[in-house]
Order: structure tokens, then sequence, then C-alpha cells
């Protein structure tokens, strides 16, 4: 891992072997590798409904979409935007359309009518896949519509007719696909604010999972049970999810949204064995009274993986507490390069645990450096810097906007990640805050994050969010939204004295707001600009 110094760069490198990506493979190809002594295991079920779709369904429907898609016009390189909640066929559609060549494009199906338009025509899709409930979101957008169900609607494609047609087309039009071929256009709000495409060829995807499974044992296939709760259409869903689950050949439980009960309920239901969830349910499962309805006794879970937002210290010890048996695991990753660290290898493999609170060690065959934002220079270790990092898994850049592409991704190849980071002596890497989120209070750099895992630590807040405010004087000032228990008798001065008695002078809480709740977005992140407005328009009547 040692940072090798090429010309005075502190590069780092994963502590283990770098793993071989195939070459020539497509990515669904990749993914159902050795599928056949698998197509009669349940591949997706939905934990409500209880539909399921095996493995010999996902083989078998993936082909007819791929075909049917071909026949209607759908050529290399263009884009199906795909808006659905998370559903039992959701892995056959992606991989159905990577299959004819064509670009997978998930869109949030809670979004507004404008912001699916958005993406529709920023990323000049071809036709849209929906169910019947979205139907009417889209149906303006004027352009091909195919929706999923038996209901019929006019003016739409039947998923059932659709499948039926791709059976009877034949293979004649099939243009070769190759790696560096695009395979999934996510929309993210990237390094720097506005949603933008981004491009991640076959290639890219093949190296992620390459790296991020590196430590799965071969015992282990066809024995997860993985839950399916974070948004396909977020890449760590659709990848990290659907496609590591069926490399692996396990079975990934969908839920198209969450309530504590129906979370619980699937858990030991469906005997789901690792669950990929965002810091706001670990707050839930630890402080709700629901949670003490349920014989936790029954539990399969044998770990939860937490990323897109960092989780409390306090948060992690009061739910190892409760459920002793789980194991907590923590990941980092963007959607301009999917996962790049985790906490967790196999020790029977010789491979490490990472220190609590570390996002964990560098994968397999990437690169990582961390830069000072304001000179560019690299840093050694234990000193905080903008992480950056290199490797196959780097998109290939934002689509039709060369400008952000060039602010992202450097002459060199390394993308720039606009998170604030160091690694350690043992090689874990700890995430501090964004570049973007850090309070300028009098020239020192505070981090909202610090702040709100202090507050969390307060018997009587449930929640918090730690947002900046411009104040003349300071320049800005950390001020905190605060969602206090009902029954607690602290008034906002109280808070203010709890966070001055654990912090230096110059991280003090200066304002303190009581809110109902903090919004969040699906993947868990707070939404700080809401916040600051809010707050900016209370002050300002």
């Amino acid at each position: 891992m040692e940072g090798q110094k090429q010309d005075n760069e502190h590069i780092f490198r994963s502590l283990y072997p770098s793993v071989p990506i195939p070459d020539k493979l497509t990515l669904p190809e990749f993914v159902l590798q050795g599928v056949e002594e698998f197509t009669e295991k349940v591949a997706f079920v939905e934990a409500v409904t209880g539909k399921a779709v095996t493995y010999g369904d996902v083989v078998r429907d993936t082909k007819r979409l791929a075909k049917a898609l071909t026949s209607l016009g759908l050529r290399k390189g263009q884009v199906m935007v795909v808006v659905l909640p998370n559903v039992a066929e959701y892995g056959i559609i992606a991989l159905g359309i990577m299959s004819a060549g064509g670009v997978f494009s998930g869109a949030n199906p809670t979004a507004l009518v404008s912001e699916i338009k958005k993406q529709v025509e920023a990323s000049d899709a071809r036709g849209i896949i929906t169910d019947a409930t979205n139907f009417e979101k889209v149906k303006t957008l004027g352009l091909p519509v195919i929706v999923l169900g038996e209901e019929k609607i006019e003016g739409a494609v039947n998923w059932k007719d659709l499948l039926e047609a791709g059976d009877r087309s034949g293979d004649n039009n099939k243009e070769e696909i190759l790696q560096t071929d695009l395979c999934a256009l996510p929309f993210s709000s990237g390094t720097t604010g506005l949603q933008k495409g981004v491009m991640l060829s076959h290639r890219n995807l093949i190296a992620n999972l390459c790296s991020s499974l590196f430590s799965v044992r071969s015992e282990m296939i066809g024995q997860i049970v993985t839950l399916g709760l974070i948004p396909f259409f977020h890449i760590y869903g659709i990848v990290g999810i659907c496609c590591a689950t069926m490399k692996n050949k396990g079975k990934v439980v969908a839920m198209s949204r969450y309530e504590l009960r129906i979370f619980l309920n699937a858990l030991i239901a469906h005997e789901v064995s690792f669950a990929p969830i965002v810091p706001p349910i670990i707050l839930n499962l630890v402080k709700n009274p629901i949670v003490d309805e349920f014989d936790l006794s029954k539990l399969k879970l044998r770990s939860v993986m937490t990323a897109a937002a960092p989780l409390a210290p306090e948060l992690l010890t009061a739910f190892e507490a409760k459920f002793p048996n789980v194991q907590v695991q923590e990941a980092y990753g963007l959607t301009e390069h999917s996962c790049i660290t985790l906490t967790h290898g196999d020790p029977e493999k010789g491979q490490g645990i990472a220190k609590r609170n570390s996002v964990g060690f560098i994968l397999p065959n990437l690169e990582v450096k961390f830069i000072d934002p304001d000179t560019g220079r690299s840093l050694p270790k234990n000193t905080p810097g903008e992480l950056c990092v290199r490797s196959q898994c780097v998109m290939q850049g934002y689509f039709m906007n060369k400008e952000e592409t060039a602010k992202t991704i450097d002459e060199e190849g390394w993308l720039h990640t606009g998170d604030i980071g160091y690694i350690d002596d043992d090689g874990d890497i700890f995430i501090v805050d964004r570049i973007k989120e850090l309070i300028k209070y009098k020239g020192f750099q505070v981090a909202p994050a610090e702040l709100e895992a202090i507050l969390l630590t307060h018997p009587s807040v449930e929640d918090v969010a730690v947002v900046p405010l411009p104040d003349e004087e300071a320049g800005e000032i950390p001020a905190a939204c605060v969602v206090i228990n009902p029954k607690a008798k602290e008034k906002e001065e109280d808070i203010l004295n709890f966070v001055a008695a654990n912090v230096a002078h110059y991280k003090k809480v200066r304002v303190v707001h009581f809110v109902d709740s903090i919004p969040k977005s699906l993947s868990g992140k707070i939404m700080r600009r809401l916040l600051r407005d809010k707050i900016l328009s209370i002050n300002n009547k």
C-alpha cells in the first residue's frame, strides 16, 4: 500500500494483489457466467407481493428483450430510460437493454414529470420502460413507452407482447458490442451541483465488480440473500446490488419503498443475509420502538452495508449493542467510479477488517491519492486532502459535457471526487467531508459531519443536520437543525452549550433551530441547501 512516490507524488494502492479483469465479455455475459447450474434458483423476489423471477427467467427474458428492442430499432449506444420502482423484472430490463447494445438509464419513479423530461432530453433517449402507475408521467414525452404488467394500455407497448415478439424475431441485425461501448448512463449531481449523465462502459462496470467482489469465496456462490431496498436506478442499486448478487447467483429481495414494519418482515420472512441500507434506517432501527414488536432472534442477517452518507460513530455503537450478531460494513464510492473502498475483507483469506468509522481499504486494481485542493500537490499519509482515484472503473465522462468532464478527470486520468479524506498508516481511509460542504468559519474549516456526530450523542436529539449560514463577521457560521425528542425539556441554549463543551472554539454551533424532520434524499444524504434556505427565509422575515 505504501505511497509509492512518483516524481514526488504520493500514490496509494491496495494492500491486496490485483485481480484479473476478463476481456471480450459484455456486462450481461459477465454477470450471467456459470448460470447453467442455477436456472431453477430464484434471482429476484418482491418482498411484498412475493412475485419471483428465476435465473432461467433472467437468461431467457434478457435475450427476448434484447431481440425485441433491436427489432424495434434500438441501436448500439442509444439510451433507454427506465422509470420503475424496485421490481422483480428490473435486472432483466437493465441486462436486456445492455445486451441489445443499448444504454440503460434509470430514473427515479417518484420524480416529477419535468425532472424525468430533463433526463429523457439530456440523454437523447429513444424509449422508456415503465409501469401502469408511472405511465401518466411519461406518456407526453413523445417516445415509445413499454409498460410492465398484465394490463394493456392504449398508446403503450405491453411487456408480454414485446417479449413474445422477441421470440419471433431473428438475431440478424446484431451489432458487435465491445467492452469500451457504453452500457449505463446514470444521472448524478456529480462532484459539483447540477444533474449530469455519467457515461459508464461495460469495461467500467466489469472492472468494478471484479474489484469489489474480490473477497467472495467459492462456497458463498448461490448462498447470499441481498436486500434490494436501495433504488435500482441508483448506480449502487443496479451494480452493487443487482449485478453483484447475480454474479454470485444469490437472491435479491426487492423492496419498492421503505416502511419499518415491511422492512423487518422482509428481513425475517426472506432470511436476508446481507442488507445494504442508508444511515437514516440504522437510526430508525436503533431508536424506533416498533423494532421491539419483532422477534429479532429470527433474523438471519449477517451484515449491513452503509454507503452514501457517513455513519455517526455513536450510532454504530448503539446498533452493534442492539444487533450483536450483525457486522456493520461501510463502503465508499460515487456514480463516476462506483465502489472505491470497503471495510471488510475475508479474514479466512488473510484479509483484514478496517478500523471503525473508516470507509475501508483501497480495493484491488485501484490507485488513490489525496491532494491539497489549493495547490494540487499530492499529500503524504495522515494528511487530509481531496481524494482522487485512478482505475479502469473511472467513467468515460459526463454525457455531452466536456467542460464538466475536464473539471472532474485530469489529463493523467485521476478522478477528483470532491471529498476530503486521508489514509492512515494501516491503509484505512477516512472521509472528513465534502469540499463544498465544509463550513468556513473565520478561515477555519468546520466539517458538518463531525458536529452532527457529536449532537447525535445527546440523549434528547433524534436527528440533526448542520448547515452553513452567511455571517458578516465570520464569513459562515455552523447552524444546527435539530429534531428533538417530544418529551425533552432542553432549550436551544442547552444544545449550544452541549456542543461547545465538546469542540474547539471555532467549531461551536452558533445557532440552533428545532425542526420536525431532516429532509434527506433517497440515498440518505441530508438536503442541506433546502434546510439552509428555510432558515434564511425565517431569519429574513
